[in-house]
């Protein structure tokens, strides 16, 4: 160990690595519909998934919140199917979809019905892009084997893949009872959140390979196993990822409301994709009163763009503030700039390609503002309580132009629309031309 007094020996090896780990290999599903496909697994990039909360007999306020969902940028929205009523109508919304031009796949989210409902309406079952089944939820004994094969030999037929998505509360109760039982048996017995935790992997796994028996080919199956405790969620997908090699989809469920269910989720997600674990992923959300059901996207897209997984929009750095920027000023203008980011990317990511990687700092004083903006595509230096009334503005590191008056927010707002402009429209030329 080096004393205190003496200086540090320079190091010949590089420091560890600023990288998640390597993906974990898994087969590829392709989610489909039209010319949209959505590849799940393999090497491609960490899907973001959502699910709608609207009666999904309601064809027409269902249509809507799926556009919604797809615009914040949700790759694949799933809906409940959970009555004859609600399967009437799915092909209808696929339809409504279309005519908006919206692609989006579609996953049914069946339980107690899904057998009934794929052979009673087979319109339906054509106009998802994938079925989400709850083995614990189609049956008991003999009547579970035949409700799950019929599910599984609709996706067949309609050439659909299928989640097989178990979670801990609804899990097969008679599985469970036998492994309590072996349990019962052991010299050393697991506690018992130990044997839930292998239910869950082995309930996954054993009708994943069922529904290959049956005749659905492996790569048309992801799996998930849905708990709502952070460590358990890590312990489960950490088997699952040892054990198997389907694609799995990551989901803390019964998340919670606001900052609990995003500080949950986030805990729970980070460790596994950290690790490499996971091909899609849902934050499941709680939305407040009145509060946009997209909040979920954004949450799910923030996590991995953090991450440095993907890039979904240009991020905004800002500071937290103390007691040097008393005014709300430069969190008004922080606020008014992420949300603006957001609004234009739909736009922007047709014209502009790339533009989803910038990064911008609204800063709200000279400490670190000028240090923090340099390192962005575009910062702002506010002035802070009692400091002189001037915003220098850095572009590529470089100090571009000093903002006074009245006008400020507008103005570094028009700054950064020419930067898209001249930046990534450039770019795509360049790319273009090659």
């Amino acid at each position: 160990m080096t004393a205190l007094n003496q200086p540090f020996e320079p190091i010949d090896c590089l420091p560890a690595p600023a990288l998640p780990a390597s993906r974990r290999g898994s087969r590829q599903v392709a989610v489909r519909w039209g010319r949209r496909v959505v590849p799940v697994g393999g090497a491609a990039p960490v899907v973001v998934q959502s699910m709608t909360n609207t009666d999904t007999a309601d064809a027409i306020a269902t249509a809507v919140q799926v556009k919604e969902l797809a615009q914040a940028g949700s790759e694949i929205v799933r809906i409940t199917v959970n009555s004859p009523e609600a399967a009437a109508e799915v092909a209808a919304i696929r339809e409504q979809l279309d005519r908006m031009g919206v692609d989006v796949p579609l996953v049914g989210d069946f339980h107690y019905n899904g057998h009934k409902l794929l052979t009673q309406f087979p319109e339906c079952a054509q106009a998802l892009s994938k079925y989400r089944i709850n083995p614990g939820n189609v049956g008991k004994g003999a009547r579970r084997e035949d409700n799950f094969a019929q599910m599984i030999e609709a996706a067949c037929r309609h050439g659909k893949p299928v989640r097989i998505g178990v979670n801990w509360g609804s899990l097969d109760q008679e599985l469970l009872a036998r492994m309590m039982d072996e349990n019962a048996a052991r010299a050393t017995p697991w506690d018992a959140n130990a044997v839930l935790r292998e239910a869950l992997v082995r309930s996954a796994i054993e009708n994943a390979q069922r529904a290959e028996e049956l005749g659905l080919p492996g790569d048309r199956i992801c799996l998930s196993a849905k708990v709502s405790g952070v460590q358990d969620l890590i312990a489960v997908y950490r088997e699952l990822a040892r054990r198997c090699d389907y694609p799995l989809h990551l989901g803390l469920t019964e998340a919670g409301m606001g900052s609990k269910g995003i500080v949950a989720s986030t805990a729970a997600l980070a460790v596994l994709l950290q690790e490499g674990i996971g091909d899609t992923i849902r934050v499941s959300l709680t939305p407040a009163p009145g509060e946009s059901r997209t909040r979920e996207v954004q949450v799910a897209q923030e996590i991995l763009q953090t991450m440095g997984l993907r890039a979904f929009t240009p991020m905004v750095v800002a500071c937290p503030g103390c007691g040097r920027t008393t005014s709300t000023f430069f969190q008004e203008l922080a606020d008014k700039i992420q949300t603006y980011l957001r609004e234009q990317m739909p736009a922007w990511r047709e014209r502009h390609p790339g533009v989803e990687s910038m990064s911008v700092a609204v800063m709200g004083c000279v400490v670190n503002g000028p240090g923090e903006s340099k390192h962005a595509n575009i910062g702002i230096s506010l002035p802070g309580s009692g400091e002189a009334p001037v915003a220098p503005v850095f572009i590529d590191g470089q100090r571009s132009v000093t903002l006074k008056g009245d006008r400020i927010a507008e103005e570094f707002q028009a700054i950064v629309d020419d930067y898209v402009r001249r930046t990534y429209t450039e770019r795509a030329t360049a790319a273009a031309a090659d």
